[in-house]
């Protein structure tokens, strides 16, 4: 069986004290081995991406954003190739795989754009013969550990934004789909990036604790569940590293009177069940206001349910392909099952569904009557499962979402502009979506939620990266005439 490495200083190199287990979902069959890191390891990854700083540091500004934009014509032309590495591992339908990717390429087409993002400012004469200017300079090593449910597009994310800035990466993906990360790595280094700028270890909680206690790490990039989050952020943070984690989220869709019931029903559909549920920024609560609406959208979801295609993602027919794991699948099951116990309605029980074979394959579950304190409602679940929760009121619905401890995305389907604005003002959610059931920004804005969906101050990409991977140096010059200088114990004065 393959053994999948580590990329240390664009070299394939593995102790392999410890392995993975690396399964196709949509079979169950394991298809690779992939090597667990060492502590030392880790250790020589991070002196790699220390010993290369220093270069990547001094690399003209143009000749960085060649390498991005040569990054993102190699992804466009291979994308094919690493859309079927990203399915076989994790399980996406093809089509969600190159779309995964696409939207990985709009931060390589900011990256780009450098030149203008690392600009500083400057003002004169801001006392008598003194000026002021600004600088942004990379923070230095940064370890960027990533999801298994986006295997490209948030290493992506991470690393796009903080090489072009100058810092040096350390990449540790998902052992449960690690090889997307090794392909990158190639990519890089084929548009022309240094050995050693990028670098990637493969493992589990050993590698990220590593790297979490390594001195020469100055950033900390995650996003993963909020459990997780909240725990790196205090570690990371607490030894002196700059940090920005993502956690979980339960995303809620609002659905008004006045909406159009159809495309509602549609979008809920599609962001409830697309990649099996397994985003971040899925939508797992639908708020519906009104009785009247509540049962007009279950039976239309309902409805829209049985025509789903279920199967390998592979097979271009397919809608929707497996979990990631058996025990993924079995613990989104325990949530159906406990939804049904705590007086919950399971309209659709899609975990009675049966399929052909060995792989992590499950039906789209949707559940009526939902209310907070139960689990299903509380607890993100990361599946193919839909929670209606019915309320009487626009302002139920925003104060039900506002007291929920998530506040990573949310959407409100209405005709009226006035009820849209009101919602976007009034909820504390950190993206918003109107008639948009999932709401991700394009790469020219940031992303990132409030609350318990995000630890640090910085979201990801976008603009908020550059400042989450930059440190501001301000330097203030005065060129006077020696003739008049003279000793001035005083504080310095603008005057």
């Amino acid at each position: 069986m393959n053994l999948i490495r580590h990329h240390i200083a664009a070299q394939q190199t593995a102790i392999a004290e410890r392995t993975g287990t690396v399964f196709d979902p949509a079979t169950g069959t394991a298809q690779h081995e992939v090597a667990f890191a060492t502590p030392a390891e880790v250790d020589a990854a991070v002196a790699a991406a220390k010993a290369t700083l220093p270069g990547w540091r001094a690399t003209g500004l143009v000749r960085r954003a060649d390498v991005f934009f040569r990054l993102r014509q190699l992804l466009v032309e291979r994308q094919d190739e690493l859309a079927a590495i990203i399915t076989s591992e994790h399980g996406k339908v093809l089509s969600d795989a190159r779309g995964e990717i696409s939207r990985g390429i709009e931060n390589v087409e900011f990256a780009a754009g450098l030149l203008h993002l690392l600009k500083g400012e400057r003002a004169e004469q801001v006392a008598r013969g003194v000026d002021v200017h600004s600088t942004k300079q990379p923070v230095g090593v940064v370890a960027a550990i990533t999801p298994f449910n986006f295997p490209v597009m948030v290493p992506l994310w991470m690393t796009a934004s903080a090489i072009a800035c100058g810092n040096t990466v350390v990449l540790k993906p998902s052992e449960k789909d690690p090889s997307a990360a090794l392909f990158l790595a190639g990519l890089y280094e084929e548009a022309g990036l240094p050995a050693g700028v990028l670098n990637v270890v493969q493992g589990d909680r050993v590698a990220v604790d590593a790297l979490l206690d390594a001195p020469d790490v100055r950033a900390i990039s995650f996003v993963g569940s909020t459990p997780i989050a909240r725990s790196i952020y205090e570690r990371a943070s607490a030894a002196g590293k700059r940090v920005q984690a993502l956690g979980g989220a339960k995303n809620h869709m609002v659905v008004m009177p006045d909406a159009d019931l159809d495309g509602a029903a549609d979008a809920a559909v599609s962001a409830a069940y697309g990649s099996a549920g397994e985003r971040c920024m899925a939508v797992s609560v639908l708020v519906a206001v009104g009785d009247q609406v509540a049962d007009a959208l279950v039976s239309r979801i309902a409805a829209r349910t049985t025509r789903l295609v279920i199967g390998p993602g592979t097979d271009p027919a397919s809608e929707m392909g497996p979990l990631i794991s058996a025990a993924h699948r079995d613990k989104v099951a325990a949530y159906v099952a406990g939804a049904a116990a705590e007086g919950a309605t399971v309209v659709v029980d899609g975990t009675a569904r049966r399929f052909d074979g060995e792989g992590f394959f499950t039906g789209v579950s949707l559940i009526d009557h939902v209310h907070p304190g139960m689990k299903v409602y509380d607890e993100e679940i990361f599946g193919p499962v839909l929670a209606v929760v019915r309320v009487q009121s626009y302002d139920e619905a925003v104060d039900l979402i506002n007291r929920n401890p998530f506040g990573n995305g949310t959407a409100i389907f209405t005709r009226d502009g006035g009820t849209a604005r009101s919602f976007e003002y009034d909820i504390e959610i950190g993206m918003v979506g109107v008639n948009v059931p999932i709401p991700v920004p394009v790469g020219a804005f940031s992303f990132g939620g409030w609350r318990d969906s995000l630890f640090g101050d910085a979201h990801i990409y976008g603009p908020e990266s550059v400042h989450f991977y930059t440190r501001s140096k301000v330097t203030t010059t005065r060129w006077p005439d020696h003739t008049s200088s003279q000793v001035d114990l005083g504080f310095p004065s603008n005057h």
